[in-house]
């Protein structure tokens, strides 16, 4: 089995393949930042609480946007497993061309998910921590990234700079205009993002003069999808599956 890891600002995910498939997937908040002991200690916790045997995981790819957590997250697993991991990022030769040397590793991988996966030209709506567009084309060019402020991200930029606003449950209120302090900011927060993205979604169309195929990742990418027809498709493996997909081209390339 392998056991695929992104390190993201938010969360940890990880992801257990057998062949394609993933069996199972987990995440674990990454804040407080932790320490290579702590991790190793949450880490075995974890694989007995989801019953998986780590004899059974024979590699580890990790792929991550935090820099000062890669390397203890990356210690703690060997450590945990007696195996090496790979590394995959931006830098793995794929069928990709993009022009940015800055873009992160979890936007290469969806961007390159979506090339394998799907046809056409593709959107990839990210709703993490910063909520962002990748988009690419049939041929694996990289047309380009929006990126924006997250939905949590904004709503804890909300509460925080209010003297009367809370904290809200996340869900899609009943009606667009609220009745009370938690409705009008659900409608704000869903509605309005939800607006957003799809107001995106018609700029890039227009730009790029044709229809787009629109999948839709992230943390609170459930929310949204089942709200427009502009986004086709949720996954929330979408970025893990990438990941993936890197380090098996990567260990085709002979690049472990």
């Amino acid at each position: 089995m392998l056991l695929v890891v992104n390190i993201g600002n938010s969360n940890i995910r990880f992801g257990v393949f057998e062949g394609e498939e993933c069996v199972n997937s987990w995440v674990m908040n990454t804040k407080p930042y932790k320490t290579e002991d702590e991790l190793y200690s949450q880490f075995k916790i974890a694989f007995k609480n989801y019953d998986i045997d780590i004899n059974r995981i024979k590699d580890i790819a990790v792929g991550s946007v935090v820099p000062h957590l890669t390397y203890p997250v990356r210690k703690s697993l060997q450590r945990l497993h007696n195996i090496k991991t790979t590394l995959v990022s931006k830098n793995t030769p794929t069928e990709l061309t993009f022009m940015s040397p800055q873009m992160g590793t979890d936007l290469y991988a969806n961007a390159y998910y979506a090339f394998k996966k799907y046809e056409g030209t593709k959107i990839v709506v990210d709703f993490g921590t910063a909520l962002t567009l990748t988009c690419v084309d049939k041929n694996g060019e990289i047309k380009g990234v929006v990126i924006a402020p997250g939905v949590i991200t904004s709503l804890k930029s909300l509460i925080g700079s209010t003297a009367q606003l809370s904290d809200i449950e996340m869900r899609t209120p009943k009606q667009t205009l609220g009745k009370d302090t938690e409705e009008c900011m659900q409608s704000g927060v869903v509605f309005g993002f939800l607006s957003m993205v799809e107001g995106l979604i018609d700029r890039i169309n227009k730009e790029l003069k044709e229809e787009t195929y629109v999948i839709a990742t992230g943390g609170t990418g459930h929310i949204f999808a089942p709200l427009t027809s502009k986004i086709k498709i949720y996954d929330r493996l979408h970025t893990i599956k990438g990941l993936r997909e890197l380090y098996i081209t990567q260990k085709k390339e002979g690049l472990q």
